[in-house]
Parts: C-alpha cells; structure tokens; sequence
C-alpha cells in the first residue's frame, strides 16, 4: 500500500490500533476505567499473557506462515485474530509508548526512533536514551501496567536484562516487577512461573530477534523463516503450559521492509537535501526534518522534487492534521519535524554524520506508512481454550 501525492493521509483509519491492546486485557482483567468505544470484546480472564514479538508484521506473517504453524492456526479464527495498526511513525520506541500508556505518539510523546529534544535543541536516540531527559519527564502519563497494579493485578514484564531501569522502559513500560531472561525458551518458563504466583495477573513478554534478524538479513531470508519458525515453536509451548483461566495475546510493534542498499541517499553527500534543515530526526524510512526560520516551503519543494512517488513529504502541521499522530499534546508539538518525509518507495535516506556503519547497513528497515511496516497482528487464544 503506497501513498502518493502530497495531501496529507490518514493511517488505517477503519482500524484499531496498537494503544488498544493493553487496555483492553486489561479491562477484561476487571480494571476499571480503561475500555473504550469500539473497543474488541474480550471474554474476561482472571490472568492473561500479552507477548510481543518485535517486528511480526501482519503482511510479513501472511507470507510466511508457512513457518508458523501455530501462528497460522490463530490466524485462521475470526474470532480470534484482528490485524491492527502499529501507529505512526511505525519504530519501535513509538510503539512501546504506544502500548505501554495506551495512547498514540502525540500525547506519548515518544515520536520517533531519533527524536527532537526542544529543551536541549538536539536530538537523542529514544531506544538507547543515551543523553536522553528524564524518561518520567519526557512522558509524564500513567502507564497500563500502573493502572493495573494499582487495581490489585500483579504485572511481571518478562526481557533482556538491560531493559529493567532503561530510558524507554522508564517512560513507555513502568510498573509491576521485571524478571531478565535470555532466549526465548526461558522467557516462556519465566511466565509461566509468573503466571502460577498469582491469582489474578498479567504477564508482558518481550522478544526482538525477529526484528533484529530481518534487520541484518532481510525479511525475506531464509533466516527470518528459521526465527519465525522458532518463535512459534515457543509460543505453541507457551499456550499448552498456561493455566485455564489464562487468555493469550500476541502482538508486534511494527513490520519491515527490505530496501537495497544503493538506494539510499546520504544527506552528509547531498547538499540539495540538507539545505534550510537544522536537525534531522526520526529514521531512514520517515525523517522528521526540523528546519531553519523561513526554509519550510524551500526543504518542502526539494524533497517533493527529489522523491516524487517514492515519498509522502507533508508539513509537520499537516501531518498532525491528518491525525498521523493522534490527538496532539502541547508538550509534544514541538518535537515533531516541521517536514515529515515517508518514504513509500523502495527508498531509505541516511545520514553518516549521525548513523553508525552498522545502521546503515541493515538491509530490513522500517518507519513509514505502508503496509508493510504499519499493519500488524492482534492474536487472541481465550481462556479455557489452550
């Protein structure tokens, strides 16, 4: 699904989105205040799993469930299986806020992979948080799991080790207990054991090497098959251990797309690009460019020329308009680029002053507004059903 032109587009409209997911378990939990109109019926649970799988999107599934025998079954209920919508812009630190506060990126805050830091005038990478604000400061609303351990649920969120006390987990995930662990096999034994401590629970699992696989190798290669292949292994063990009254949830924070590395311009050599832009954020996929007074309609008309239909340039204002980020908070305005640059095209734009040779080499990316990296999966297996 490509968007052309240069009216601003909504994103999956019709859709519901990924700052769903969260409350919605968690009101079949029995806490109060989170529910929604609209929001997907849940049979109510006395404990319930919600396992996300970093970069599942919903078409890369489609194409190759023949991997994921398990996925593919949950696939086939239309009960039990909604494709949603990651939210924009589609990167990882978005949709953490995104589903931890169960709200879109404009009151969240967390806009992008790199994102603007009005206070500081600089941009910092918002997964590694390094010289980032503070995480509680940066986004200041109750998360999910706060409410829900406020409601007397006992939250365990379940990853690597050097998630617990991060910058992203701070601002997007707080609340409940962290437990580390390492492969996949063990995160799976580590909720269960969560799951059996308490009565009335909820269990996040996290786990990244499909997206870290389709980032180095592409999400069409063979070994993005063999992790998927593994992941739904796990999950399938998952469901036979959990108890009765346990619902299962999988989810994804966004998709991928593979673009070739000869087609991605590199603002430090492209002098037509960089003029009238002060700051670059978000990433190769969808910049968010922060312009010098007065440039605006200058970097609007050199990036349309440039990209044509490999790109849906728009005002940052425009894009707010069209509701790409959702309600939009007045904390929040002023970290979102004056220019949003989508790639829509097999295209990505990098930067060598700012991104590292190891980013730039990644073959799987993602950011934008197609399909591809937006659409993902919402798989349900009720309690009493495993």
């Amino acid at each position: 699904m490509a968007h052309h032109g240069h009216q601003p587009v909504p994103l999956l409209p019709a859709t519901p989105r990924l700052d769903r997911v969260l409350p919605t378990v968690a009101t079949s939990l029995g806490v109060p205040g989170l529910a929604k109109g609209g929001d997907r019926p849940l049979p109510p649970a006395r404990r319930s799993v919600v396992v996300l799988v970093d970069g599942l999107g919903a078409e890369l599934l489609a194409r190759r469930g023949g991997h994921a025998p398990f996925l593919r079954r949950l696939l086939q209920d239309p009960m039990g299986a909604w494709r949603i919508d990651c939210g924009f812009p589609s990167t990882t630190a978005t949709s953490m806020g995104t589903f931890g506060t169960g709200a879109l990126s404009g009151v969240h805050g967390l806009v992008g992979y790199e994102a603007y830091d009005p206070e500081a005038d600089a941009v910092f990478n918002e997964l590694s948080w390094e010289d980032g604000p503070a995480p509680h400061r940066w986004q200041p609303h109750p998360t999910v799991f706060q409410e829900a351990e406020a409601d007397g649920v006992r939250v365990t969120r379940i990853g690597p080790g050097f998630f617990d006390g991060s910058g992203l987990t701070e601002a997007a995930l707080r609340g409940g207990g962290f437990v580390a662990a390492g492969t996949l096999a063990e995160r799976v034994d580590a909720t269960v054991t969560a799951l059996r401590a308490s009565s009335r629970a909820l269990v996040y699992l996290y786990w990244g090497d499909v997206d870290k696989i389709g980032h180095i190798h592409g999400s069409d290669s063979l070994e993005w098959g063999e992790e998927l292949e593994e992941v739904d292994a796990q999950l399938a063990r998952l469901a036979s251990l959990l108890p009765s009254d346990t619902s299962l949830h999988i989810t994804a924070d966004h998709g991928m797309v593979d673009v070739p590395l000869d087609a991605r311009p590199d603002l430090a050599t492209e002098s037509d690009l960089d003029a009238g832009v002060r700051h670059v954020s978000g990433e190769p996929r969808c910049l968010q460019l922060h312009v010098e007074p007065g440039s605006l309609d200058d970097v609007l008309a050199t990036w349309r020329s440039r990209f044509g239909e490999d790109a849906h340039v728009l005002a940052g204002e425009e894009a707010i308009e069209a509701g790409w980020f959702g309600p939009v908070d007045d904390l929040v305005r002023p970290r979102i680029g004056d220019v949003i640059a989508a790639m829509t095209g097999p295209v990505a734009v990098v930067d060598s002053r700012r991104h590292r040779p190891e980013l730039r080499a990644l073959l799987g990316v993602h950011g934008s507004i197609t399909a591809d990296e937006v659409a993902i999966p919402w798989l349900t297996l009720p309690a009493e059903r495993h």
